[in-house]
């Protein structure tokens, strides 16, 4: 007698389903496996959830999608590569589709219709769209993670193994454990046990879609990814998965992927021509529906845009549809006071943009002029994670509204979200990005690497702009903002303090104070020259920020002595007299300052000043020793340079 079938119910698209404590029973013939509920298991993955195809694209970009009718042809290529079944025969099946092409191509909307495809079918396993300077996103630590909670909810009958893997490794959600090893213990083999326990019911190949892999700047990780990938279906040849991944042509990519195990799909040479036509005819015949003007112009003028126009407008646009998509967005921007053209005017302008970046510079031009656009802009750009308009004000220490102000002239190019607190502001495509930060294209709108400071003093500041103790050391967190050492730091700081002493804000802590505790940081970082060099020069700082008594200075002072924000150990450095002198000087200043100044944290704080000397000084060597606590480093170092 043949077994009964596995028969489980798929509630494809169901949300908020709470299935409480309770234990799911999958029966095959006379097995019986118990699936435990998966709500703790995804608690304890903690998945990106806004990695997948169901986010919220607006707030968590690409923000791309096919228009309906479009692209069927490259489609239904890819469709027939993935529902191809597992045939034990010469030529062995391709598990691996890449997908590539330039900027602005489709590639993101077309995998997004891949996985709403095979998610419609119960076929799609996971999907992972990579996003660049999108945090975690564009990272690869929680990636295996991640691709394990959708299996998990895809295909119930893998909670008990991944489980399992978590109990006889519990180290595999740490960043102590390679990418290989978690993608093999929580993504192939809880899918692999599962299939060979018969508790999947297998008709047609599994999908998985990756999608922009190259906007992972984990590069290593990337390539031990696909190595990985390309070796398990080497030793499996017969597993009914498939991988399809979307990205630009990088090479670290191409490299590995450019192999007779991958089927390679060329975006670039598919015209995109007709369904860009149909793309904006039709949008143009909705917008003349809603849009009062549009329509009286056409009932005075007749059709618009024209066909000349249209044509003319397809071949400018020359395949790309993010391009077609922004130029179609700019055209139909409402009018402001600044810019009061309409879309008639605003059509021809576009035809004469040269691409992207044209377009980018012409809509970034209508808020050029108002207050705090460059800060806004940079820090849009460059910020590792994306930011609310709200999070964004306080940032810069500037009104909510001066920020939405800024941001409605850009909607063309920039996701303005409807609430100030709430979504995030993004960019609409990385190329944007791409643009604002490469000075020869974006010129004036250039987001400099330097900014990364201002961006790390913001972040320093809102640690002791309320008043409470900080909450982390706020040196390292500055590094979250996305700093970037520059070969030319020193000139860069120099920079910084001219353009911190014309905008001195009051309800923040002494630049000064920022800059000595990022100097002391990095001068434990470099070698002994330079970390000599950026000694000096958070000494110097120490001494100017308690020359400046404020309420946040003191703030800043009492998470130095008590080792909140800075402990380092025992180093030894070779000075001259002169840099002995200097240092000497700057320190006397800060002991005088701070007896001045801040006689009550003195008085708190008694055995900062009166602890045992821990300096000496011979033969040209100063060693220093921190214990976390600046202010001590500098009083020791007085009584050593005293008895010198």
């Amino acid at each position: 007698m043949a077994e009964a079938p596995l028969h489980f119910e798929n509630f494809s698209g169901a949300r908020n389903v709470d299935l409480g404590h309770q234990t799911v029973n999958l029966i095959a013939g006379n097995q019986v496996v118990q699936v435990s509920n998966g709500r703790d298991l995804i608690r304890r993955l903690d998945p990106i959830f806004d990695a997948s195809h169901t986010r919220d694209r607006r707030a968590s970009p690409p923000d791309s999608a096919c228009f309906p009718g479009t692209r069927k042809s490259v489609i239904r290529g890819i469709t027939s590569w993935a529902d191809t079944r597992i045939v034990l025969s010469k030529p062995p099946v391709v598990h691996i589709y890449w997908f590539h092409g330039f900027a602005g191509t489709g590639k993101s909307a077309i995998s997004l219709e891949i996985a709403k495809i095979y998610a419609g079918s119960g076929r799609l396993l996971a999907s992972y769209f990579f996003f660049r300077n999108a945090g975690d996103r564009s990272q690869m630590n929680r990636f295996a993670a991640t691709l394990a909670a959708q299996i998990s909810a895809a295909v119930p009958a893998t909670i008990d193994f991944i489980e399992a893997a978590l109990e006889a490794e519990p180290g595999l959600l740490t960043q102590g454990v390679s990418l290989t090893v978690k993608l093999e213990r929580l993504v192939y083999k809880p899918f692999q046990a599962a299939l060979e326990r018969g508790l999947i019911p297998l008709k047609e190949p599994f999908v998985i879609v990756v999608d922009g892999l190259d906007e992972c700047e984990d590069k290593r990780g990337v390539v031990d990814f696909i190595n990985h990938m390309l070796d398990f279906f080497e030793r499996h040849p017969s597993i009914p998965l498939r991988f399809f991944i979307a990205s630009r042509v990088e090479e670290h990519i191409r490299g590995h992927l450019n192999n007779d195990g991958v089927v390679v799909g060329d975006l670039d040479i598919h015209s995109a021509g007709k369904d860009i036509e149909m793309f904006l005819e039709v949008s143009f015949q909705r917008a003349a529906v809603k849009d009062r003007l549009i329509k009286s112009y056409i009932q005075a003028n007749g059709e618009w845009p024209t066909r000349p126009q249209m044509i003319k407008l397809i071949r400018h646009i020359s395949g790309s549809f993010v391009l077609a998509s922004t130029i179609f967005k700019f055209i139909l921007q409402p009018a402001t006071e600044e810019d009061p053209s309409t879309p008639m005017s605003r059509l021809p302008l576009a035809l004469e943009m040269n691409g992207l970046d044209s377009l980018y510079a012409q809509t970034l031009a209508r808020s050029q002029h108002l207050p705090h656009f460059h800060n806004i802009i940079s820090t849009i750009a460059l910020l590792r994670y994306s930011l609310p308009i709200a999070r964004i004000a306080e940032f810069l220490g500037i009104e909510a509204f001066e920020v939405v102000h800024v941001l409605l002239n850009l909607q063309a190019i920039v996701h303005v979200p409807g609430t100030d607190d709430q979504d995030q502001v993004t960019l609409c495509h990385t190329s944007l990005r791409d643009f604002l930060t490469t000075e020869s294209r974006s010129g004036c709108f250039f987001a400099p690497p330097s900014f990364h400071l201002h961006l790390s003093y913001c972040h320093f500041s809102l640690n002791f702009q309320t008043g409470d103790e900080p909450i982390s050391n706020p040196i390292r967190q500055c590094n979250r903002v996305g700093f970037v050492e520059a070969c030319d730091f020193i000139n860069e700081i120099e920079q910084f303090k001219t353009q911190a002493c014309q905008s001195l804000r009051p309800n923040r802590p002494s630049h000064h104070a920022f800059l000595c505790s990022l100097l002391f940081f990095y001068s434990f970082t470099y070698e002994t020259s330079v970390g000599l060099q950026y000694l000096v020069k958070s000494i110097e700082q120490l001494a100017l920020a308690v020359e400046c008594p404020s309420l946040h200075t003191g703030l800043w002072l009492e998470s130095v002595l008590t080792g909140r924000i800075l402990s380092f150990n025992t180093r030894e450095m070779e000075i001259t007299e002169h840099i002995f002198g200097v240092l000497q000087h700057n320190l006397q200043r800060a002991s005088n300052a701070f007896h001045a100044n801040f006689p009550e944290i003195l008085e708190r704080y008694p055995r900062s000043i009166g602890m045992e000397e821990m300096y000496t000084i011979s033969t040209g060597k100063f060693v220093y020793y921190t214990g976390g606590n600046i202010f001590c480093v500098s009083r020791r170092f007085l009584n050593a340079g005293n008895s010198h």
